[in-house]
């Protein structure tokens, strides 16, 4: 099939008529037609059947329908990233982040990037495992992640780092020594997670049992649960800034658990200034946002 049998198959799925997917395409109802015609002698099957008045789509154009929707979807992209270029715009950046990213980093390194250099943007929150799969797939250009790991074929690229914290609904000192968490109920990041690596292997280091009743995936979870008061977590400190509320306390731990934070990218792809400029930027964010440059203790201990 053709970009304009595509067209014209989707038009009509969505009209359920010839006269109407024309005017869906700004085109006329004989050029429908005959577009219409010609991928079905292509195909060699009809596409769609008429039923009381309208055009309803045969068991084999329902088969490819799948398929035809997400080239439509490219289609529409390729549509917008065109427009963009035409209206000026410098780039487009397909950024994955990890979801506890996408709260606090990666919103204000947008914020700062996006007037100066006028590029349009597709963002993806996924898991490591899964952005590094997409990073594979050529699917994002660039990931910001707390993965310390280097995979085949991706470049690592460190910007910053952040560390774990405490966050209760009741008044707890910051820093918490680490040894006053034993026995505490808490709900823990699940292991598969880099995050929630780090956090086992250091409370294995000091000896510490927790009472973890409650095991999520995501930080901004886990802080939705302390809110709704099922109990403490260890988080990380930018995740538990950005969900801090009112009767809350997040408290930083004590020796800190420090996060890498990596932006991976293509190993063989040469970085386009576009993608070196948001690195740079992201990682001036990453410097503000640090813990060893954050605000006095009481914005963050908040009671």
């Amino acid at each position: 099939m053709r970009l304009r049998h595509i067209e014209i198959f989707e038009a009509i799925r969505q009209a359920g008529s010839l006269t109407q997917a024309a005017a869906l395409l700004n085109i006329s109802q004989p050029a429908a037609s005959k577009t219409l015609a010609h991928a079905e002698s292509q195909l060699g099957f009809k596409l769609f059947d008429r039923v009381k008045g309208r055009l309803v789509p045969t068991r084999e154009a329902e088969i490819l329908s799948p398929q035809i929707e997400l080239l439509g979807q490219e289609l529409a992209h390729v549509r917008r990233l065109a427009a963009n270029l035409r209206q000026g715009r410098q780039g487009h950046l397909r950024i994955g982040c990890a979801p506890a990213i996408g709260l606090g980093l990666l919103p204000m390194a947008i914020q700062r990037f996006h007037p100066a250099s006028a590029a349009s943007f597709k963002i993806s929150t996924l898991h490591s495992p899964d952005l590094v799969e997409s990073l594979h797939a050529q699917e994002l250009d660039l990931a910001i992640t707390f993965d310390n790991h280097d995979h085949p074929g991706l470049r690592r690229l460190p910007i910053g780092a952040t560390e774990l914290a405490y966050l209760s609904l009741t008044p707890t000192p910051n820093p918490i020594q680490i040894r006053q968490l034993a026995g505490r109920p808490v709900i823990a990041l699940d292991t598969r997670d880099q995050v929630g690596t780090i956090m086992d292997q250091a409370l294995q280091q000091a000896g510490i049992d927790l009472d973890t009743r409650i095991i999520v995936q995501t930080h901004y979870v886990a802080c939705s649960l302390v809110e709704a008061g099922c109990g403490d977590a260890i988080v990380d400190l930018l995740t538990g800034r950005a969900m801090l509320k009112p009767g809350m306390t997040l408290s930083r731990l004590d020796p800190p658990v420090p996060i890498p934070i990596n932006i991976m990218v293509h190993a063989n792809d040469p970085l386009s200034l576009l993608h070196r400029d948001f690195i740079d930027c992201a990682r001036d964010i990453c410097t503000e946002l640090s813990p060893a440059s954050s605000a006095p203790k009481g914005r963050v201990h908040n009671q």
